[in-house]
């Protein structure tokens, strides 16, 4: 059982857990939406004897705090920044996927300074404007029928129907953390994510960056991913055969190996 524990960081409480090796490198790992901290095991497994790895449950998710939203991608990049200044950590290395590749790109223009490296798991930076009314849609379904109207929707999304008859215990943990998630968090986070517009601003970001994204991701399709490794100056892009949107589940292997050679070029530049 993984321990966690909670720390008040711009305004709110944070929930997040602290592993790995004490004084090494720091990773600081972001989820997707409708998820928590619980996501990332594999990656925790696969990096804890180098690094030390910091996850933490996005505003509205989890056990962090639940306020009336909505949100921005700036107030969610806010509190990873807080976070880190409350546990003092100077620099890190990014880890988002979704929703969390999208604060992680936010946390890298309002604060580079903060910033080792830069990881965008199956996330985008930016939408269509029709997007924006596709969003309100999710949020008002989820007000009318609660997170579980869309599990099976969402499930099919993230991974791919040989993985979900093969990982039954894999979905039902994730399953679980759909349903639990707070219809406030959903909805103030899916305004945030609704307005993303990072596209014209790729050009700014200075971490060393690696964009990893499933070949079958239906939510954030590989020409998303393109854009922003192509928009990136330097970025890296591994394309994850058959994996859908939670590709660090449902291709731990192929995650973890691109992840952590990405990770040791960037420590030894």
């Amino acid at each position: 059982m993984t321990q966690t524990q909670t720390i008040s960081a711009n305004g709110i409480n944070i929930r997040y857990a602290d592993e790995g090796m004490k004084n090494g490198p720091v990773v600081m790992m972001s989820h997707s939406l409708s998820a928590e901290l619980g996501m990332w095991e594999p990656q925790v497994a696969a990096l804890k004897d180098q690094f030390r790895i910091i996850r933490f449950d996005t505003r509205g998710h989890g056990g962090s705090s639940v306020p009336q939203g909505p949100y921005t991608l700036e107030m969610l990049a806010d509190d990873a920044v807080g976070l880190m200044d409350a546990l003092e950590l100077d620099k890190v290395h990014w880890v988002g996927l979704s929703m969390g590749g999208m604060i992680g790109q936010t946390v890298a223009l309002k604060a580079p300074s903060r910033l080792r490296s830069l990881t965008l798991a199956d996330t985008s930076s930016g939408y269509p404007p029709e997007a924006v009314a596709g969003w309100e849609e999710r949020i008002k379904a989820a007000r009318q029928n609660g997170m579980g109207a869309s599990l099976s929707a969402t499930i099919d999304r993230w991974f791919s129907p040989g993985f979900v008859k093969a990982e039954p215990n894999i979905i039902a943990s994730i399953s679980q953390m759909i349903v639990s998630t707070p219809i406030e968090g959903y909805c103030g986070c899916g305004a945030a994510i609704s307005r993303l517009n990072i596209t014209p601003r790729l050009g700014e970001i200075s971490a060393p960056t690696l964009v990893i994204v499933g070949e079958d991701d239906p939510g954030t399709p590989v020409d998303m991913s393109e854009i922003m490794a192509k928009g990136i100056p330097g970025a890296k892009l591994v394309i994850l055969p058959v994996a859908r949107h939670l590709s660090n589940l449902e291709d731990q292997a192929g995650f973890n190996q691109a992840l952590q050679d990405f990770l040791a070029g960037v420590d030894n530049a």
